[in-house]
């Protein structure tokens, strides 16, 4: 592992501080709790990963237009990776990132991989859809396990089990996700819940991309949700299964995210599933309070470190 940092690479890891401040939201509090290489570098992950999620999602462009651009920036990461010079502060702290912490760049190669899925052409208007669970599952892990198993390289983990653990935390998160935003996408002609789940509870696509905005979910749909919901529940076992095999000093990080995203689950429970009335959301004096435990937590861990 390297040691120190350069001037530039500070300032870089600096910059990705600034945008993970700004975008992260429920990932950020847990950054706060990372000794500062590590936080430096999940930023720095975070960076990259929004520049690629930004790019992809600009909807002011057609879709061969962004693809088109993702691929020019994915070329110039290669390219630094190679020992290329670049003024980018995102790809310099990346390129350090996954030196100090031996990220494979293969993982970042399948992050962009996974958040490009979207960009795949379809048949006219036909919406984004998954036909069964186990398709979903297969996006999941491109846009969130992923992101887990590039984390727990930051965190420090030996045993092996770790990865396999962080991977279904990652489809604890996204399926979270996709249950808060279910009437957002159904907006952008996107629908996750998987459709052998519409079939099995009478829900037709048709009634969730054309629903009006603060209509209820009917008893069907909240059946279809609560069966997402319960499939999330139990992959944030994998997540507390977890935490014990990272390293002392970033189980307190670990925790406030995990805590975070099933608080966000729970809030839409709590609601019965309605995600289409209003967003769901932790609010943020829930978010300092599991931050004020964290910071203490990581204080003890230092002491046993």
């Amino acid at each position: 592992m390297l040691t120190g940092e350069g001037a530039g690479t500070g300032a870089a890891y600096a910059a990705c501080r600034a945008i993970a401040r700004s975008r992260a939201k429920n990932f950020y509090y847990a950054f706060v709790a990372l000794p500062v290489p590590r936080r430096n570098a999940i930023c720095a992950i975070y960076a990259f990963m929004r520049r690629a999620d930004d790019l992809a999602d600009d909807e002011g462009l057609p879709v061969g237009e962004r693809r088109r651009l993702l691929d020019e920036w994915l070329a110039e990461w290669r390219e630094v990776c190679r020992g290329a010079p670049t003024a980018d502060p995102v790809f310099l702290a990346v390129r350090d990132a996954t030196m100090r912490f031996e990220i494979p760049l293969g993982l970042l190669d399948e992050l962009v991989a996974g958040i490009t899925r979207d960009l795949t052409p379809r048949t006219g208007d036909a919406p984004d859809t998954y036909a069964t669970f186990d398709d979903l599952y297969d996006y999941c892990y491109g846009v969130a396990s992923v992101v887990g198993l590039v984390c727990i390289r930051i965190f420090g983990y030996k045993d092996p089990g770790a990865e396999k653990l962080a991977e279904e935390t990652g489809i604890a998160f996204q399926l979270t996700n996709i249950l808060r935003d279910v009437a957002e996408d159904a907006e952008r002609n996107r629908v996750y819940l998987p459709l052998e789940d519409l079939r099995a509870q009478g829900v037709s696509l048709e009634s969730l991309l054309r629903r009006e905005r603060g209509t209820p979910p009917t008893p069907s749909e909240r059946a279809l949700l609560a069966e997402i919901g319960r499939r999330a529940e139990g992959y944030y076992k994998s997540a507390h299964m977890l935490l014990p095999l990272i390293d002392r000093e970033s189980q307190p990080a670990m925790l406030a995210l995990v805590t975070i995203y099933h608080r966000l689950l729970e809030r839409i429970r709590r609601a019965d599933y309605d995600v289409f009335s209003s967003r769901a959301s932790v609010p943020m004096v829930q978010k300092l309070g599991v931050l004020a435990v964290a910071q203490a937590r990581m204080a003890l861990a230092r002491l046993f470190v």
